[in-house]
């Protein structure tokens, strides 16, 4: 289990609760040299014990219920363990001290405590195992002769702590361990908790080292001289819980992990002396599992790690080409398993993605991004490459990748011939580079890969995609550090430049060509194992295995397209020509959509939503499903990966189903058939086909009654066996192996268990094409064409070659192929399986009628007790979802109440604010009363005040209009008479003289005449005077206009204000009376001016 996805999550609430076994034990330290008299103060009847005590007497001992057999057993499943098969190794050799595996302390198994009993306060009789701690002399001797056997650099118990980035804690004592079957459960870890830390007697002081990432490793030290005790890797420990505040546990917690395999889960318990450290313990076990440490990414060719002062940077660089998907978004291109090529849609928009990241050696900067680069075709020119327009560049959200994003239009001239249509089974190549500046590095440094791409059709359709969506390389680059002297730029104290950079593909390019048979050190090149070569190995195909491509040609292509349209018109009724084109294989794109036509899943919305309300629900079977789930395909990439997308929807499925069907609920086996369902459709989808299958195609029928219609496809297949195989059936008789020995995953999991995908996919085409005899026809087929081995085996080769070469033999698709011919090439006819049938539950009477009434009856006893516990099982889940749904219920209706009493009061208060709210409606409504009255109190005094002005600008204008009539009629009449005088004066020579010609009295006159022109002035004066009073009396006039004007507009002025008051107050109808008032005020206003 080296899958580091494996690693749990820290929780504080019971998603499942499982039982507890009563699996007592307590690890503590013994001092001194002791025997099991001194101890036992009894008998050695009532104890039996195992001792290895070391020469300091510092030594573990497990104290167990139950008896001599039990600890035996526990041992050699102790001693299984590689780890602890070595240290036994080791010891044979003249080594005087045992030392604890790598797992940590080792438990025994007890036996059940008796119902009704505690486990805290009973004390049965116990055992002790004692298994030494290994003191630092030991430790440093074995770690010396255990490099010489082994190359390994893992740390083994009692070696020195390598160096890793961790968090020590001391004053921590180590209460005990203990088998649990739920180490998921919160629960179980506390009552674990309580009874080691009620029974620990002796406990044993320890410092704990937990790492800073997933990587590392959990180390028990001894805190006197600092060597290991036992270790625990982080992807093994799935749980961690502290006690309770106000327990006798508050100061301990524990961790749960997985032992030599999958199916052993252990609980350690430590207690804390200072309180408050717990949850500063929980807390790095937490940074632990969720940190990931950088790793290299190297080849099996490749030389050991790279010290961080090498010359050598190794890079990954990955690429992705989105597509836009008409949606308005771009998704990432499917990328063909088989063939390694990128499957493009010509015409369509493109962006390329480059993920670059370091693996190795000292990290260096990247500042930016030079230029992202693409042209078609292999080995081209740097003048061939065509620079693509950077949208965006930068670190990933981890800080672990640089990302640089570009966008790319395939519809320029350059580009044309990754853009058309590439021709079938054909593809070409396409080549992207990436210009870095990297900050320590003098010159940018340009990654170069290399793909291939098909080009099809724009109108392809799309089809659930779970292959890998990026190409990924591995770059070498060599730089060389530079002096001082030969640097452009003095800005860094450390500046490379580069000496080489070469990528994983031309690295085995150079190899193989340089030395295609021999390396230089003179071993041979490992060559990939053939298929031949793996059948004889004894390890078992893993589940899952296999990639089937989503190639096919393009008249088959046709032939299921005119069909599903055809089929679409007319749901109902199957097309004549399918079951033909079903025994050929469904093309693996159209498989999702064709399967839900098969099953009538169609129209299956109410079971959609069904489904999303059944994943809410609890399942009893939770710790089962949980457990099927990580040995569910492990060799796919979509469900290899512990708490991923693939396990995710698979969980939910298995779940779900659990609780739709209550009378079989979760089976082993089903997970392997929901996950074949999950690689072709959404999980939704899925779920409604398993339905089917599971009822309608009669899967869940082998399940029921104690497996009794299971045993009849055993008879069926039998008898079928005798007709179609009787050599290979009389050997089975001979070696007396029966058809349940090995056909029962056949059966139970349609083959989906340990077959590979192509061949599994297409048996479950027939099945859903004709039912679930099909599965006849694909055994007999496998016991045809293995007959050859199978006949010169015996009872032991037989299981054997049914488990292991078996299924390698199908992984090619010829064979596969063949065997599926061979399977649909066998006709077997219903009358005949209805005749076994009959035969078999003949037989079955015959053997009931042949056993004793009292052994018929006790069977039949033993089925109505199953039945009644079953039905008083469904009867307390049914008086439990009673009792939960009335509290539901009860809930709801104090809810209700206290949501009504809120609603009262507000209505209260509602009615409250609408009193008020008319008040001040009254109020309003009188003071706009007072202010309308006022207003045209005002309005009416304005006016008679307008009209007055008038009159006395009218008087004022007549006035004027009579003064300047007599002005001119006297200015006329005076220029006549001097017009008259002065022609009289010119004519007369005495006056003449006295006067020049401007009218004006010389001066030997002037004096004479003065006299005279006095009465002339007087006249003048008089006439300015009376035009000075007048001008005097118009400005008063003005004046008073203006006044008239200042008081309209401060009567406007109180207006406007009234008038915001009347439409704060939301008075619409006053809102227009005031309107109309200042309408007709403004209208009079401009007629007076």
């Amino acid at each position: 289990m080296d899958d580091k996805g494996s690693v749990g999550k820290i929780s504080v609430s019971s998603d499942s609760v499982s039982t507890l076994n009563s699996e007592d034990f307590v690890l503590v330290s013994r001092l001194g040299d002791e025997t099991p008299s001194s101890t036992n103060n009894g008998s050695d009847d009532e104890k039996t014990g195992l001792k290895v005590i070391s020469e300091e007497g510092v030594s573990f001992k497990i104290v167990g219920n139950g008896s001599e057999q039990q600890l035996q057993k526990e041992l050699e499943d102790v001693l299984m363990d590689p780890s602890v098969a070595d240290i036994g190794l080791r010891s044979e050799t003249g080594m005087e001290s045992l030392c604890v595996g790598d797992r940590g302390p080792v438990s025994t198994t007890a036996s059940p405590v008796p119902p009704g009993s505690d486990p805290l306060s009973a004390q049965p009789p116990k055992l002790e195992m004692v298994l030494p701690v290994q003191t630092a002399q030991e430790s440093e001797l074995n770690e010396r002769s255990y490099r010489a056997d082994e190359s390994s650099s893992d740390g083994s118990p009692g070696s020195p702590i390598p160096d890793e980035d961790s968090v020590v804690f001391s004053q921590l004592t180590y209460l005990g361990c203990a088998s649990v079957n739920a180490p998921r459960s919160e629960v179980e870890a506390l009552r674990m908790m309580s009874i080691l830390r009620g029974q620990c007697q002796l406990p044993l002081d320890v410092t704990l080292s937990v790492p800073g990432v997933s990587e590392g490793t959990v180390r028990l030290l001894d805190p006197n001289i600092s060597t290991e005790i036992a270790n625990y890797p982080i992807y093994k420990i799935l749980f961690c819980v502290r006690g309770h505040d106000g327990t006798p546990e508050s100061d301990c917690f524990a961790f749960t992990e997985s032992h030599y395999n999958a199916e052993i889960f252990r609980i350690h318990v430590f207690r804390c002396q200072i309180q408050e450290a717990v949850s500063r313990i929980l807390y790095s076990f937490a940074t632990a599992f969720r940190r990931s440490a950088k790793k290299a990414v190297l080849s099996s060719q490749q030389p050991a790690p790279l010290t961080p002062d090498s010359d050598l940077f190794t890079f990954t660089v990955s690429l992705e080409i989105r597509e836009d998907d008409g949606k308005g978004t771009f998704s990432a291109v499917a990328k063909d398993k088989d063939k390694q090529s990128f499957k493009l849609r010509a015409g369509m928009d493109k962006k390329i993605v480059i993920f670059v990241q370091q693996t190795s050696n000292k990290e260096l900067a990247i500042e930016r991004c030079f230029g992202l680069l693409l042209s078609p075709g292999k080995n081209v020119k740097n003048s061939d490459m065509h620079l693509l327009d950077l949208e965006s560049m930068g670190k990933s959200s981890d800080g672990k990748s640089y990302i640089i994003t570009g966008s790319w239009n395939p519809n320029t001239p350059q580009f044309q011939p990754v853009n058309e249509e590439t021709p079938k089974d054909k593809f070409m190549y396409m080549t992207t580079a990436v210009d870095l500046v990297i900050t320590e590095v003098e010159e940018p440094v340009r990654f170069l890969l290399e793909t291939r791409v098909r080009v099809c059709s724009p109108n392809d359709r799309l089809f659930w995609p779970f292959s890998k969506r990026n190409y990924t390389e591995t770059f070498y680059l060599k730089l060389r550090q530079m002096e001082r002297k030969e640097r452009k730029s003095p800005a860094f104290d450390t500046l490379y430049e580069v000496v080489s950079l070469e990528s994983e593909t031309e690295r085995e390019k150079r190899k193989t060509t340089a030395s295609p048979g021999i390396m230089p050190s003179g071993t041979t090149v490992p060559s990939p194992p053939e298929d031949d070569e793996e059948e004889d190995n004894d390890e078992p195909l893993l589940s899952g295995s296999g990639d089937v491509s989503k190639e096919c040609a393009e008249k088959i292509l046709e032939t299921w397209g005119d069909l599903l349209t055809k089929w679409h018109m007319n749901l109902s009724v199957r097309p004549r020509q399918l079951p033909g084109l079903v025994r050929s294989g469904i093309p693996e794109a159209l498989r999702g959509e064709v399967w839900q036509l098969l099953a009538g899943c169609h129209n299956n919305d109410h079971q959609v939503e069904e489904y999303r309300t059944l994943i809410t629900k609890e399942s009893p079977q939770d710790s089962a499903i949980t457990r099927d789930i990580n040995r569910t395909f492990p060799a796919h990439d979509y469900f290899k990966d512990t708490g991923g997308d693939g396990q995710d929807s698979l969980y939910k499925i298995c779940k779900a189903y659990s609780v739709y069907d209550e009378e079989i609920g979760y089976c082993q086996g089903q997970s392997f058939l929901a996950a074949v369902l999950l690689l072709h459709m959404p999980e939704e989808q899925a779920f409604s086909v398993l339905v089917k299958i599971m009822f309608d195609y009669g899967l869940r029928d082998l399940f029921k009654q104690n497996f009794e219609d299971l045993h009849c496809k055993f008879f069926q297949l039998e008898r079928l066996m005798q007709e179609y195989i009787p050599d290979l059936y009389n050997h089975f008789l001979n070696v007396g192996l029966e058809a349940h020995m090995y056909a029962s995953q056949w059966f139970l999991t349609l083959f989906t268990a340990k077959f590979p995908l192509y061949m599994v996919f297409h048996i479950i085409d027939l099945l859903l094409c004709e039912g679930i005899s099909v599965i006849f026809n694909v055994a007999l087929a496998l016991l045809k064409t293995s007959k050859d081995d199978l006949i010169q085996t015996d009872f032991e080769g037989a299981l054997k070659f049914f488990r292991v070469p078996v299924p390698k033999r199908y992984r090619s698709e010829e064979n596969a192929k063949k065997l599926m011919e061979l399977a649909c090439s066998i006709k077997i006819s219903q009358k005949k399986l209805k005749k076994f049938e009959k035969e078999y539950h003949t037989l079955r009477e015959q053997q009931e009628q042949q056993e004793a009434p009292i052994e018929r009856y006790e069977r039949e006893n033993r089925r109505l007790q199953e039945a009644n516990m079953r039905l008083e099982q469904e009867n307390d889940d049914l008086a439990h979802e009673l009792v939960s749904s009335k509290i539901a219920l009860r809930k709801d209706l104090d809810n209700a109440e206290e949501k009504a009493d809120a609603l009262n009061k507000e209505l209260l208060l509602t009615k409250q604010k609408l009193v008020d709210s008319e008040d001040e409606k009254r109020r309003l409504e009188e003071e706009s009363a007072q202010l309308k009255e006022m207003c045209r109190r005002e309005l009416d005094k304005s006016e008679s005040e307008i009209k007055k002005n008038g009159s006395i600008i009218g008087e004022y204008k007549q006035i004027c209009s009579q003064l300047s009539e007599r002005l001119e009629k006297q200015q006329t009449a005076n220029k006549g008479e001097l017009e008259k005088i002065r022609s009289k004066v010119e004519g007369c020579e005495k006056c003449s003289s006295l006067f020049n010609k401007e009218g004006r009295v010389r001066s030997a006159v002037t004096s004479a005449s003065a006299g005279g022109t006095e009465e002339t002035d007087e006249e003048k004066e008089d006439l300015k005077n009376q035009l000075r009073e007048m001008e005097l009396e118009l400005a008063q006039t003005k004046l008073q206009l203006v006044e008239a004007e200042c008081k309209i507009q401060d009567l406007e002025h109180h207006l406007g204000l009234a008038l915001n008051e009347v439409q704060a107050a939301k008075k619409t109808w006053f809102n227009r009376t005031l309107s109309s008032i200042k309408t007709v005020t403004g209208t009079q206003g401009k007629e007076t001016t």
